[in-house]
């Protein structure tokens, strides 16, 4: 059986937030949300302002952000790059 990978919601991370700051345990959050502990715990970490006014807070706003522009700083990866494509090129020629 395979699990199926999903992000959190803008709900799920302001429940988050309203847990963690009432001082509730991870284990505890994880079971009203219904997500593993170690989402709790990946979510507290990764989204915790290093600086500015929110450091050392989790908001759920910056959380969200984060995660809708990670997949835009991700490198793409290039199977066949230009470099490539001209050699190609020029092998077919040659050979006709």
């Amino acid at each position: 059986m395979t699990k199926k990978h999903t992000q959190l919601s803008l709900v799920q991370r302001y429940q988050i937030q309203a847990f963690l700051k009432a001082g509730i345990k991870q284990k505890k959050i994880a079971l009203e949300i219904g997500v593993h502990p170690s989402t709790i715990s990946r979510e507290s970490d990764r989204n915790i302002a290093k600086s500015g006014q929110t450091s050392s807070k989790n908001v759920a706003k910056n959380a969200q952000r984060n995660t809708n522009f990670r997949p835009q700083c991700k490198p793409k990866v290039v199977k066949f790059s230009f470099p490539m494509k001209e050699q190609a090129v020029k092998w077919l020629e040659h050979d006709m």
